[in-house]
């Protein structure tokens, strides 16, 4: 699975233990990914722009350069969103939150509405949502309404053997929420949770995410 296990922000910049990619990889990557923004050709699409900078923005993240990976990542949005691309808009929101800078949290805001209002990818969705997840206290509401949402996008727009692999992934941070949030170990427990905090209808728990 792409956003939830191998992509940006996900290596281990110092040692590069957890792909293989040393600092040095990164930083080479880095120039040549520089490189082909300084030679695209005469007349290039403004995607063909975004696509390369978004590359520089994740190299950035994986190097912690956190400031310049947001403002690169940033100019890229505005040119996906110019294009009406809105995966790839989404897909910044997640770079530009794991920058970790002031307006990150900003960014993540506006990529789980890009990802609950259009079919996007389907990780993606789940991926921005746990990090909504992951920000908020453990007796946090919020948190429990990311999960439930993030299971039911799962529901609605996955198939075959990926629906299988983001339900059971969705389905245990779902669980983890619940004991975290109200110490639910059993099944009645949970489906009692559930409905307590009025996490069974959808169209009510899409309403809460946006305030929250």
């Amino acid at each position: 699975m792409k956003y939830l296990d191998e992509d940006i922000g996900m290596r281990d910049a110092d040692s590069g233990d957890d792909a293989g990619v040393s600092i040095p990889q990164l930083e080479n990557e880095l120039a040549a990914a520089r490189q082909e923004l300084t030679e695209l050709p005469t007349g290039y699409k403004p995607v063909e722009r975004a696509v390369v900078l978004m590359r520089i923005a994740e190299l950035l993240v994986d190097l912690s350069r956190g400031e310049e990976a947001f403002e690169t990542a940033r100019e890229a949005f505005d040119i996906f969103v110019e294009e009406k691309n809105w995966e790839s808009a989404a897909a910044t929101c997640n770079v530009m939150f794991l920058a970790d800078q002031s307006y990150s949290l900003a960014a993540l805001g506006q990529g789980v509405w890009l990802a609950v209002t259009f079919p996007i990818d389907v990780e993606l969705s789940v991926a921005l949502l746990q990090h909504i997840i992951d920000e908020t206290p453990t007796d946090s509401d919020g948190a429990a309404v990311a999960a439930v949402v993030a299971r039911y996008l799962v529901d609605l727009r996955a198939e075959g053997k990926m629906r299988d692999n983001l339900m059971l992934f969705t389905s245990h941070m779902l669980g983890t929420v619940a004991r975290r949030h109200s110490e639910v170990e059993k099944q009645e427990q949970f489906d009692f949770w559930l409905e307590k905090m009025e996490l069974t209808k959808p169209e009510k728990i899409i309403k809460r995410l946006r305030n929250i």
